[in-house]
């Protein structure tokens, strides 16, 4: 696990050294532990380590045996061992014991190609000087980053933003990616908040050879054609599952797993304690507000499997909102960054590694929005009139303090089922519609309303599948997983150095979840059936089917206490006037609103906050000023 940057320069001129270490200084996070570089021509490599596997030689960035080709890797290829016995047997020679010089010769052995052959997590750069190619591939489910920068000058690329913007790319706020993010709290690939900076999609290859690049996609989802009965397919899930599990568990140093106490993590948990012969290390998070909190579950879990257990309550106070953001280059506004970057912390104390339930959700149809789009269905057979009085009669009604009251479900589906058909169940995930953009919309913002939300509805259509569940859940797994979830993990774990690997994602699993017909994910009303008949065997019903929680927090608590200065301060009238992106007065008053307990803006207004935040930081603050740029 690490983190790369690095450049290729279109006129041949070397990239100087001072531009590399500039660039690499601001991803010291993600790899404390060592850094290389390397320079050929027109192509610089740059990494920081965080040493997992081959502790001792394996030093980055590495070569083949003639020093023809280098690589900087961020990332585990599990299947690693079996493939170096491939190579071996073929007559490649090895000098460490790394799964990154194992790229290298299957890179080799079978050019391009090889990338259908890793199974892991990865984002690699590989600079092959024989045919002045340079090669940024990125793994197939976008667990691991990779954004870039052309000016036709220079191709700049590395783990994170801020490798870029080191080496001069512009700070330009990008509007169009703005309304996204206030729409969705991310940005879909391939855009980022800054015009011009992009992110590499996952399963895709960016190549630059001749002075000319491309990109192309080298893997996608392929549904595998299922036979058998349900008890069957419950048992083929769980054998592939155990065995994403067992690869993820190959380490160096201790390794540990994220323990919310629902069904995902559990899962997980009660796998590694089948297959490990030692006690799990187990993490959580709780709340002083008992309807956030899950830790009566977690802790279930852990006396179940004898777990060394610790957990950690969250206060607004101990969010480190301003440290945080320094960390969110292209920011989501996913309340849960804030429990994950503080169990991340908490495990850090113990282990280097940990693996995460991620995933779970987007495979199996885990979240309310399948079921609400199910319901619609039925909802829409409603007169109209009818329709209309229940709206009505719901917005008199003050938003529960609970986290998940048949109040606040109520008035979120009611909301999602005014929004277009065609987005599915989407449209429960949107948090801004096209009529309050039009209250809260100044200047250039004005311009790009975006009604049609292509970069997540193009999904929609982009592949045959027997069920419509079946694409919704591709949609979430290319979308709302990859730019939300993925992110979330990679960035806040990355910011205390912690790995984080995450077995839904094994592509080999997602292609045999992909062929399970959606009847059996989502079965009447109960979400992930067919997980948790898989799991019944080594999981408690109380576990199996209680509720879905959420890994959340109690912002529109929060906002309204604690939090409230801040909101105040970065929302304030002056501030945004100068600004001029967005309507004081519409601010104004649904902040006014959410203070009085009229209605629930948390989503929108924590937005606006992050934004502001993040506007603050990094176009006029003090990552703008303090970073050193080498042009």
């Amino acid at each position: 696990m690490c983190g790369i940057c690095g450049v290729y320069s279109f006129d041949h001129a070397t990239p100087p050294m001072a531009l590399l270490r500039a660039m690499n200084t601001t991803i010291a996070h993600r790899g404390p532990d060592d850094e290389g570089y390397h320079t050929d021509g027109p192509a610089a490599l740059a990494m920081r380590r965080l040493s997992i596997i081959d502790l001792t030689t394996g030093h980055q960035p590495i070569s083949n045996e003639d020093g023809t080709i280098w690589i900087v890797y961020n990332g585990e290829i599990y299947n690693y061992p079996e493939l170096r016995r491939d190579l071996e047997h073929r007559s490649h020679r090895f000098a460490t014991r790394s799964d990154t010089e194992t790229v290298i010769h299957a890179y080799e052995e079978w050019g391009i190609d090889c990338l259908s052959r890793f199974n892991g997590m990865f984002a690699f750069a590989l600079w092959d000087s024989k045919s002045s190619r340079l090669l940024i591939a990125r793994d197939p489910t976008g667990i691991k980053p990779l954004y870039y920068y052309n000016d036709g000058r220079r191709l700049l690329f590395g783990s994170e933003i801020k490798t870029l913007l080191a080496a001069g790319a512009p700070r330009t706020l990008d509007t169009e990616a703005l309304d996204y993010f206030l729409t969705f709290e991310y940005v879909p690939a391939p855009l980022t908040l800054f015009r011009g900076i992009q992110k590499l999609l996952p399963g895709h290859v960016l190549t630059v050879e001749g002075g000319q690049v491309t990109i192309r996609k080298y893997w996608d989802v392929r549904a595998r054609p299922l036979k058998g009965t349900e008890e069957e397919i419950a048992d083929q899930l769980f054998q592939v599952l155990r065995e994403s599990v067992k690869m993820r568990l190959l380490s160096d140093v201790p390794l540990g797993a994220f323990l919310s106490g629902g069904i995902d993590s559990s899962s997980v948990v009660a796998l590694m304690s089948e297959i490990m012969d030692q006690p799990v290390k187990t993490f959580s998070i709780g709340f002083d507000d008992k309807t956030y909190s899950e830790l009566r579950f977690a802790r279930e879990v852990a006396a179940h499997f004898g777990t060394e257990h610790r957990e950690f309550i969250l206060k607004p106070d101990g969010c480190e909102i301003e440290h945080l953001i320094r960390f969110m280059d292209d920011p989501i506004a996913d309340f849960s960054i804030f429990p994950t970057y503080l169990v991340s912390k908490v495990a850090r104390e113990h282990v280097k590694v940990i693996l995460s339930g991620d995933g779970g959700d987007e495979l199996f149809a885990g979240y309310d929005t399948y079921i609400a789009n199910k319901v619609a269905g039925y909802y829409r057979r409603l007169p109209g009139v009818l329709r209309e009085n229940v709206t009505a009669m719901l917005s008199r009604v003050p938003p529960s303090a609970k986290k998940k009251g048949i109040v606040n479900r109520a008035k979120r589906f009611v909301e999602g089922a005014s929004l277009p058909q065609r987005m599915n169940h989407v449209r429960w995930m949107m948090f801004l519609g096209e009529v309050e953009k039009e209250l809260l919309y100044n200047g250039s913002m004005t311009s790009h309303r975006r009604s049609d939300h292509l970069l997540v509805t193009q999904y929609f259509d982009s592949q045959e599948w027997t069920d419509s569940l079946n694409r919704q859940l591709y949609v979430d797994l290319k979308t709302y997983l990859v730019d939300d979830i993925l992110v979330k993990v990679d960035r806040m774990s990355m910011a205390v150095s912690l790995e984080a690997r995450v077995p839904f994602l094994d592509h080999n699993l997602i292609d045999f979840v992909a062929g399970i017909p959606g009847e059996l994910k989502l079965k009447g009303m109960t979400t992930k059936y067919i997980l948790k008949k898989s799991m019944e065997r080594v999981l408690p019903a109380s576990i199996l089917y209680r509720k879905k929680e959420g890994f959340s927090i109690p912002m529109k608590q929060w906002l309204t206490g604690s939090l409230r200065p801040l909101m105040q301060d970065m929302l304030s009238e002056d501030r945004l006037r100068r600004q001029g992106l967005f309507s004081p007065e519409y601010v104004g008053t649904i902040m006014s609103e959410h203070l009085r307990g009229r209605a629930n803006h948390s989503h929108r207004l924590w937005a606006l906050v992050l934004f502001q935040l993040w506007h603050d930081t990094f176009l006029t603050g003090p990552v703008a000023r303090d970073e050193a740029v080498v042009a």
